[in-house]
């Protein structure tokens, strides 16, 4: 499995950059994990966006569907160009039934609910999702590679929860949110400190962990050794085209 950081901000891009936005590769399947500010630029420097099989949001918030309009308009111009014949796929919780209901363009895209109770299988992708503790509701997501075994979990917005714990254990690489510094307090916001984020990588043995959703201050190498200080395996600060293989 093969892991692209496309965008890794937290609530807006920095210059030429992006938000919340991964690019997972399995074979010939490609999917991306949110699709916030800045990402649809970024994607083309990876691939050319009718390759694209799929979408998952987490959730609603901007920084992590900020570009899907434009993403749902590319399709709708590969297919009149007959680049491709294949709509693209969205997948999204519809616990904001208004926000689901405006996903999408009839013709061009095929929009899907998941839920908990029901993993998604895209190819020889199996993704499965859990509840976050997030002020709207908020899916991390477990994808498993079906050829290897591999295993990605991406926390997505969350404040510490004990339960992402089992959800996350013994992943091949843990993207987890890293929105602030030890000490401060994220949990109002529903985000994790960078203490939270060892304490949950230690707790469920993950293999590696990519810190992404990073803020706007402060530096991010302190971010870093943080969560070394709790966790004594592989850490890696997020940066756009980063390229991680499970």
């Amino acid at each position: 499995m093969k892991v692209t950081v496309i965008g890794y901000w937290g609530a807006y891009p920095e210059a030429n950059e992006a938000t919340s936005s991964f690019l997972v590769e399995e074979g010939e399947t490609k999917v991306l994990l949110d699709c916030g500010s800045g990402a649809v630029a970024q994607l083309q420097n990876k691939i050319e966006l009718k390759e694209l099989d799929a979408v998952i949001l987490s959730h609603y918030h901007h920084d992590h569907v900020a570009d899907l309009g434009v993403l749902t308009y590319s399709r709708i111009v590969d297919i009149s160009l007959e680049k491709t014949d294949r709509p693209l796929q969205i997948f999204a919780h519809n616990y904001d039934k208004e926000a689901f209901d405006s996903l999408g363009n009839d013709t061009y895209t095929s929009v899907i609910a998941y839920n908990e109770s029901t993993p998604l299988i895209i190819g020889p992708l199996k993704v499965s999702f859990q509840k976050t503790a997030h002020p709207v509701t908020c899916y991390a997501m477990k994808v498993e590679s079906q050829l290897t075994n591999k295993v990605l979990v991406y926390t997505a917005d969350t404040a510490f929860e004990e339960s992402l714990i089992p959800f996350a254990e013994k992943a091949n690489l843990l993207i987890a949110e890293t929105s602030f510094y030890a000490g401060q307090d994220g949990r109002k916001f529903g985000h994790m400190t960078s203490e939270e984020v060892a304490k949950l990588a230690s707790a469920s043995q993950a293999k590696s962990v990519l810190l992404s959703h990073l803020p706007h201050f402060g530096f991010h190498h302190q971010l870093k050794s943080e969560v070394q200080r709790g966790y004594s395996r592989e850490v890696n600060l997020a940066s756009s085209g980063a390229i991680f293989h499970l």
